[in-house]
């Protein structure tokens, strides 16, 4: 695997929208970098399996706290077959 992810390997591996991914980086949720002259954005592999873990932890601290998870997919349970 290589040491940095574009953002559309990013968008892909959370599977999230690039403009979702993009959000991530810009906000600084994400760690990122630009490079080059056209200011690409780049991940490092690292940084996304921190935030993952991040987002695992706060998860977990939001169920623990009786929080209700928003979900923006239907429930796979709930569909019709």
């Amino acid at each position: 695997m290589p040491r940095f992810l574009t953002l559309t390997d990013v968008a892909e591996t959370l599977n999230v929208t690039l403009a979702q991914a993009k959000a991530l980086v810009r906000s600084g949720a994400l760690a990122g970098i630009k490079v080059g002259g056209r200011g690409v954005w780049r991940v490092e592999d690292s940084a996304l399996e921190d935030y993952i873990q991040r987002m695992y932890a706060e998860t977990r601290e939001s169920i623990a706290r009786g929080e209700e998870l928003a979900e923006s997919e239907p429930d796979s349970d709930s569909e019709a077959d």
